[in-house]
């Protein structure tokens, strides 16, 4: 047998690996935080893109957290306590003990390194690339487009009528890759 770095045993001793069996005999391994150590907390807004993409990398790695709603249109983003999380304002934010990290393209690295158990992304590295060519495109072409600041900006600066048009053509514009 192998010895482990540190690191990787400090990876290892993070999840607990157990099996739950249901009524009807299936049988699911089942992941879960280690005794002792912090569970991940997830502040996120329900309708966020971002923060969804975030919910699904957690639960198709078998992660448990503590959901830690941010209710955008109401302004939670912007409380002091928030702020102190993401001066920016921005969902979602994954706090790993005394680790912060904002943006969903952070945090999915973040996981995907320090949790390795269940990889999310191939180890081909030619199709490791297509995976971050499309997460950039949508991270960077699509989705800001649609955050509720920048609708707003468009109705207040340029007309309540060009919120729509001028988001669908970009948003398009990033789907078609042009």
């Amino acid at each position: 047998m192998r010895d482990r770095s540190e690191e990787e045993q400090r990876r290892w001793s993070v999840t607990k690996v157990g099996v739950e069996v249901s009524n009807d005999l299936t049988v699911k391994l089942v992941h879960t935080q280690a005794e002792g150590e912090n569970k991940l907390k997830l502040y996120s807004y329900w309708r966020s893109s971002c923060s969804f993409r975030i919910r699904i990398a957690l639960n198709l790695k078998g992660l448990e957290y503590q959901y830690i709603p941010v209710n955008l249109l109401k302004g939670e983003q912007f409380s002091p306590e928030f702020q102190k999380l993401n001066p920016i304002g921005y969902v979602p934010v994954l706090v790993d003990g005394d680790m912060i990290i904002s943006d969903s393209f952070a945090i999915f690295m973040y996981l995907e390194e320090k949790y390795p158990q269940h990889p999310l992304l191939p180890s081909d590295l030619a199709k490791k690339a297509l995976n971050f060519q499309a997460a950039n495109i949508v991270s960077s072409s699509i989705q800001p487009l649609q955050n509720l600041a920048v609708l707003k900006y468009i109705e207040e600066k340029v007309s309540p009528d060009e919120k729509i048009p001028w988001t669908k053509f970009h948003i398009e514009k990033g789907f078609e890759g042009k």
